[in-house]
This record gives structure tokens, C-alpha cells and sequence, in this order.
């Protein structure tokens, strides 16, 4: 586990040395990712430059230091992550006569490379990675990211530079470079509380997709603006592997299904214990993460160190769940009970550790059981990729419902109706409900306020499912409405090219989310948290087999009735009995409505003040006050939609 860089020489107005100061800027703001190891490789005649920041994992020795040259001197690598097939893909190219120096996964990738090809190799290695290869043959520069995007990579034009990047931060160093705001990512961020790929916050920056590779030939002049996308090609794809899915199905029972899905999990976290370091595992005490444990602990002959926290708040708490789970297993368990001061204290520095807007608040507990497990352990296997993978969320419960309950019927029945909500705004509700609003609490057992009915609003007037599911996952329902200047481009949800024939509406919110929710704001959530502590987060479930191997499966084997993760849960009753692990889904959360009415308020004032708002210029303030106002009041719980606003203030105060 790394942070690579480098960076291109677009004017002849450097030399090689200048250039590799330039790329140890870059590298030294990225130092928390490789704190053990750094180097650079740079080729005069093109300006071209790579580095890498390293954690070492596998092979600690100098063999596996990097970038790293091939045995034919042909290509140079630098690469962030692990391949954990790297032990099967090294017999067959000694068997054909190729040396190895060391024992490192990068030396054996770079020799398939050698042998095979850049595309084919991306083909044969599964794991995490972003990688950056330079072929000095051709003269070319590849980068490529893993399947599902658990390693980032940014790219784009910094100044005199075409730059790349593990963070954004490590292009932001370079001289010259403009941090033009896109208004465009704004508006997605606020609809999701991330930026999807392939947009960064900046004007002509990009993330690189998951599943992608792009070639740039050094000898041609470099592609500018979205041509940089152009050349973007996919050796995996999400979408396919759904059709393959649909296409060849698993036919046997549930149990046959159960047995193959531990084989492959089973093999799938033993090749992730592989670690010449220290390991260990966070445990929640959920579905997910006691699954791997007990998978872990099932293969391991030592007590595997397992790590939770525990909250103040009975509400956020689930350290007594882990701990229950941690004693049946028999697992070396620390639980660490972070106060609310202790939790808040991560707060400022969010901006810094995230580098652009991004608002999943589990982001800081997920920041502080690293920094526990990293105490003991430099790396640790989570739980990460059930729920999308195995129908986890409860807002597949919400989807089915809604769609059984709402676009059955007519839309000649359904707009009006709608129309007659947003006839008045959400304040006049308030007032024209006052008189009936206590009866109707008790009738519903929930509020029922203006607000609500405009969101009820939203989901009467949809067209189709991917629309109802789209008011479903957003934040602000309409964030053109507060971005000044906004607009939302396609976003992987919206884009048609990303559309699949798919009737089971269940699977379909699996695959937007899959292709979304997971590699935006799940796989940035655990990377920027873990590895600001240099902590290499792995993630079993997570393992391309698994994942194409579920989806295989029929959705009555994952979801039915509303019983998630069905065959996730048969499989853990087989190391932990049922009573432990058997409780609703609780998330990863923050008491974040009372902190902004208490301790944080005067931090939240200062990022909201209408000065502050017109001086970053991203949003209209009027709206935003309004609901402040509601919320400190103690009329409303806005924290979700404020917390949205006061990551990306924050964030321009620091970058812009």
C-alpha cells in the first residue's frame, strides 16, 4: 500500500533535476501513505517523472522498493495496492525462465507485464491497485485502476504538467495550478454527498474509473480537457459481469450455494492474511465485518486482533455487539471508547485528510478505529462490500415498497397529485398542517411536515424506478436550486451507458450502488481514513470472484422479504450463533444533529454565516439559512443537508 505520483513535462522549461524536485513535492504531501520508503525515476528525454511514497507490506527488503524496473529494462513501474494472486501468476513465468530478484507482488506484476503485455496482465491480476506504466519502448504511459476502485487516481493538467496522482492534494502542490471550481461535481456532491468519478471538484482533473486503463503517447502532443477520457478502455466491467451473471446463473440450492460462497470467501481472506507485517481486523459487530473475523480466526492458529469503538451516545454505540462477537470467536479484542470531544477533534482536519468535498459522516469514526488498529497492526481486513454485493441497505426495503405502493399506479394519477403538493412551499404546509399535525404524529407515528410531503412529492412524481431510486439516494433533492451556477452532468447512475436490462428492481439498486455508492464514497470513506494512519485496509468481500460469484446468485438467495444479506447470514450461524449477530442493521454514525445545536455550533455559525457563504461564492445562502435556523431552533433535523454544506465551506476555505 502506497502514494504514487508523477507528472509529465509539457514545455521544455525544466530540467530533470527540477522535475524530480517537483515530484518530491508532490510526494511529500502524500508522505502519511508510504511513510517506510520513497523514490523517484525519471526519463530526460520525454520528462517524464515517477514516484512513489511506501508502505511496506510484502517483501520488506530493498528488492521491493519502487518505481521498479523490469528484468528487460523495457518498462518502469510505480504502483499502490496489493495483487493478491501474485503467488499463482509467479509459478507459470519461473517455470518459463524468468528470475525473480524478490517476493514482492509488485516484481511479479511488472514480469507478467514483461510477458504478457500491460492489457493482458490487467486481465489476469485481481486485488487493489492504481498503477502508472511507463513503457520505454514505445514511449507510452499507461494508468490503471482496479476493478471495483478501492485504490484512487487522479490525473489531469497542473500547471505545465500532466500530473497524476493517489490524492488530490499531491497535484494541488504543483506551481501554477488552478483550482478552477467544477460547479458541475458541486451539484453531484450535493445530491450524493460525494464526487462521482470520473469528476474531481476541479476543472480538468479526473479520477480515473474503476475497472479502466488509459495510454497516453509521450511523442504526441497531451489531450486537454475530457479528451483526456477519450482514449479511457475498461479490461473489467461491472455492467458485463451483472449480464454474465443473468446470463449464466447458479442453478444448484441455497445450501450448495452457502457451501461455495464460504470455499470462496474462505480463500479470498486467506489470501488477503498474506502480510509480512503485523494484521489485524476492524470488527463492528455487524453481518459484514464478524464474518470476515470469523473467517479469519477459522484459518489462523493465533488469536486474530480485532478492534472496535465505543461511543458515549447509547444510540451510535455498538461496541458491546463487537465485543459479544469477539468473545464467542475467541479473537485478542480492543475496543477504544472515543468521547464526543475526542470524535469532534478529527472535525477541522477533515478537508486536509479528504482533499475534496465529501461528506459521509461514518468518515470519522472510520478515521479513529484506524488510528486505534494502527497502534498494533499495519494492516487490517474489513468488512466492506457485503451490502452491495448481498442486498444489505435498507433502502432496498424502501425502494421495494415504494415502488409496489407508488408506481402502480397511473401517472395521470400521480402528477396531478404531486403538482398539488409543490403548489405551496414547504413552510405553508407547516402552517396549513399546524391544526391537525399532533393527530397526525399519532396516527403515523412519525412527523409529518412539510418537508416530508415535498420529498413524498418527489417520489409520487416519478417516472420509472431509476427515478424513484435516484430521490431515494440523493441529499438535496434539488441541488441546482442552491449551487450557484450549477448544473449536474451524467453521473455513473444517470449515464445511459452505464443502463442494464434488469426487471428485479432489488438487483438494479445493487448495481447502481455497486457502481456509485461503493467505489465514491464507501471505498474513499475507508482509504483516506485508514491511510492517513499509513493502515492498509483490505477488503475480502470485495475479492472480483466473490463479487461475480454473487452475482450469480438468485436475489431470493441474498434479499427476500425483507431479510438481507440471507445467505450472508446462514453462513456466519455457522461460527456465531444466531442470538449474537441477530439485530437491525445499525450504521457507522455520528450524533451529528445535537453536536450542531451544542458543541459544534459555533464552528457550523462561523461556516454559515451569510458573510462566509457570499465570500466562498459556492452556494445561494437564503435557503441554507432558513434551515439553520430550523436547526438550531430545535424545529427541524437539517444536520444531514447541513453537514453536506459545511464539509464543502470548510473544503473552500482550505483549497480554494
Amino acid at each position: 500500500m502506497c502514494g504514487i505520483n508523477g507528472l509529465i513535462r509539457l514545455e521544455k522549461d525544466l530540467n530533470t533535476q527540477e522535475l524530480e524536485a517537483l515530484s518530491t513535492r508532490m510526494s511529500d504531501s502524500i508522505a502519511h501513505r508510504g511513510p517506510d520508503d520513497q523514490g523517484h525515476w525519471a526519463d530526460p528525454e520525454t520528462g517524464l517523472v515517477l514516484s512513489q511514497r511506501r508502505l511496506a507490506i510484502i517483501d520488506l527488503s530493498p528488492e521491493g522498493h519502487q518505481p521498479m524496473i523490469s528484468a528487460d529494462e523495457r518498462y518502469v513501474i510505480t504502483f499502490n495496492g496489493e495483487i493478491y494472486n501474485f503467488l499463482e501468476l509467479r509459478k507459470p513465468l519461473e517455470e518459463r525462465g524468468h528470475i525473480f530478484r524478490g517476493h514482492s507482488d509488485s516484481e511479479v506484476m511488472l514480469a507478467h507485464i514483461q510477458h504478457h503485455g500491460i492489457e493482458k496482465t490487467l486481465k489476469a491480476i485481481y486485488g487493489m491497485f492504481a498503477i502508472a506504466l511507463y513503457d520505454r519502448k514505445e514511449k507510452t504511459l499507461t494508468l490503471a485502476r482496479d476493478h471495483l476502485g478501492k485504490k484512487p487516481l487522479y490525473f489531469g493538467h497542473a500547471g505545465k504538467h500532466l500530473a497524476f496522482a493517489s490524492e488530490l492534494k499531491a497535484l494541488v502542490c504543483l506551481p501554477g495550478f488552478e483550482t478552477n471550481l467544477n460547479r458541475g461535481a458541486l451539484s453531484l456532491f450535493l445530491r450524493h454527498n460525494y464526487v462521482p468519478a470520473p469528476y474531481s471538484i476541479y476543472e480538468g482533473i479526473y479520477k480515473l474509473n474503476p475497472g479502466s486503463f488509459v495510454t497516453y503517447d509521450l511523442t504526441k502532443p497531451m489531450p486537454k480537457g475530457t479528451a483526456l477520457l477519450e482514449g479511457m478502455k475498461s479490461f473489467w466491467s461491472m455492467k458485463e459481469t451483472v449480464q454474465n451473471g443473468q446470463s449464466q446463473p447458479f442453478t444448484g440450492s441455497f445450501e450448495q450455494a452457502a457451501g461455495e460462497l464460504e470455499d470462496l470467501l474462505k480463500h479470498a481472506t486467506k489470501l488477503r492474511m498474506i502480510s509480512d507485517v503485523p494484521l489485524g481486523a476492524f470488527l463492528s459487530g455487524g453481518i459484514d465485518s464478524s464474518l470476515i473475523v470469523a473467517l479469519m480466526q477459522s484459518l489462523s492458529d493465533q488469536k486474530v486482533k480485532t478492534y472496535s469503538i465505543g461511543f458515549e451516545e447509547a444510540a451510535f454505540n455498538e461496541s458491546d455487539h463487537a465485543e459479544a462477537v469477539a468473545v464467542h470467536l475467541g479473537t485478542d479484542h480492543k475496543t477504544f471508547f472515543v468521547t464526543s470531544e475526542e470524535t469532534r477533534e478529527v472535525i477541522p482536519r477533515l478537508a486536509d485528510i479528504y482533499d475534496e468535498p465529501f461528506a459521509d459522516m461514518s468518515q470519522i469514526p472510520t478515521w479513529h478505529v484506524s488510528r486505534l488498529a494502527r497502534q498494533e497492526v499495519t494492516v487490517a481486513l474489513s468488512g466492506d462490500g457485503g451490502d452491495e454485493s448481498f442486498a444489505g441497505y435498507d433502502r432496498y426495503k424502501w425502494a421495494q415498497r415504494l415502488c409496489a405502493n407508488i408506481l402502480r399506479y397511473p401517472a395521470l394519477m400521480r402528477l396531478p397529485a404531486a403538482a398539488l403538493i409543490r403548489l405551496f412551499p414547504a413552510r405553508t404546509w407547516d402552517v396549513l398542517m399546524s391544526p391537525v399535525y399532533h393527530p397526525l404524529k399519532k396516527a403515523l407515528g412519525r412527523e409529518l411536515t412539510g418537508h416530508r410531503l415535498h420529498i413524498a412529492a418527489s417520489y409520487i412524481q416519478a417516472k420509472d424506478f431509476d427515478d424513484l431510486f435516484m430521490q431515494i439516494i440523493s441529499h438535496w433533492k434539488d441541488p441546482g436550486s442552491i449551487v450557484k451556477g450549477g448544473h449536474e452532468p451524467l453521473s455513473p447512475v444517470t449515464d445511459p451507458a452505464n443502463d442494464i436490462d434488469m426487471r428485479d428492481i432489488i438487483a438494479r439498486a445493487q448495481y447502481f450502488d455497486t457502481i456509485a455508492y461503493l467505489p465514491d464514497d464507501i471505498l474513499v470513506k475507508v482509504d483516506r481514513a485508514s491511510m492517513d494512519h499509513a493502515l492498509e485496509a483490505r477488503a475480502p468481500l470485495l475479492d472480483k470472484n466473490v463479487v461475480e460469484f454473487a452475482w450469480r446468485l438468485p436475489t431470493a438467495f441474498k434479499y427476500e422479504n425483507g431479510n438481507q444479506k440471507r445467505i450472508l447470514k446462514h453462513l456466519l450461524n455457522r461460527y456465531v450463533p444466531q442470538e449474537i449477530t441477530d439485530r437491525p442493521k445499525q450504521g457507522f454514525g455520528v450524533p451529528m444533529a445535537g453536536w450542531l445545536r451544542g458543541p459544534l455550533k459555533g464552528w457550523a455559525e462561523d461556516l454559515l454565516s451569510e458573510s462566509e457563504l457570499e465570500k466562498q461564492d459556492l452556494f445561494h445562502p437564503a435557503p441554507i439559512r432558513n434551515l439553520w435556523d430550523e436547526h438550531i431552533s430545535g424545529k427541524r433535523d437539517w444536520n444531514y443537508y447541513l453537514w453536506d454544506i459545511l464539509i464543502a465551506q470548510s473544503w473552500a476555505q482550505r483549497w480554494m
